[in-house]
């Protein structure tokens, strides 16, 4: 049976790319990486924001195509039933799904405002009001899933769906110096110390500037 293969693009800018490949390393699934050129034109729209509807993050498994985040969140969560990728009470894999799907569909000011950048360090970097809400949203769903599932992950002892979902926003809090209450930021801290996200981190430090675009301060 050939590898299984996931589409992605940049990984320093593309949050889409980081979560997909979160999903397959917390289902357990090892997959061959195939890049998507940044030129590309998709490639481009992806990670200048300009467009609704991209097809990076793409999963390849066992004769199957299936691209958007979501999609391969329940597709692992269907053939890798064991692997934890949602709660196993009910009412938490729902309250884990809503959270996702409101990443997945929402934030667009703070999308806007604090682009993905994990190479990039802005101390001072100034916050569009309009993404002040949508940063207190965030810190609100860190603090009820902690509160309620214990930690240290959002939905308890296991990483799930959720953080996969939230581990991008993580990022763009440390580039961009947010200022987080102490669980926030814990809980921040403890997904950019989380191996995967070291792994991750790491090719985005080697990968090759090729997108001057994305370093501009909005």
């Amino acid at each position: 049976m050939a590898k299984p293969v996931l589409t992605i693009s940049s990984k320093n800018y593309s949050s889409w790319s980081l979560r997909g490949w979160l999903l397959c390393k917390i289902a357990g699934l090892e997959v061959e990486e195939r890049r998507v050129p940044i030129d590309d034109a998709d490639a481009r729209a992806e990670l200048l924001l300009l467009s609704p509807s991209f097809r990076t993050p793409a999963l390849d498994h066992d004769g199957v195509h299936v691209w958007d985040t979501l999609a391969i969140a329940e597709y692992l969560v269907e053939v890798r039933p064991k692997a934890g990728l949602l709660p196993a009470d009910r009412a938490a894999r729902s309250h884990n799904r809503s959270v996702s799907g409101e990443m997945h569909s929402g934030f667009a000011n703070l999308r806007s405002a604090l682009p993905m950048n994990i190479k990039g360090d802005f101390p001072n970097f100034r916050i569009w009001s309009g993404a002040k809400p949508d940063i207190a949203r965030i810190t609100q769903i860190f603090h009820e899933c902690l509160d309620q599932y214990g930690g240290p992950f959002l939905f308890g002892a296991k990483p799930t769906v959720a953080d996969a979902m939230f581990a991008p926003v993580c990022s763009r809090f440390a580039t961009y110096h947010v200022a987080l209450d102490s669980d926030a930021a814990g809980y921040r801290d403890h997904i950019l110390n989380w191996a995967p996200m070291i792994e991750w981190a790491e090719g985005a430090r080697v990968e090759p500037e090729e997108m001057e675009e994305l370093d501009v301060e909005f």
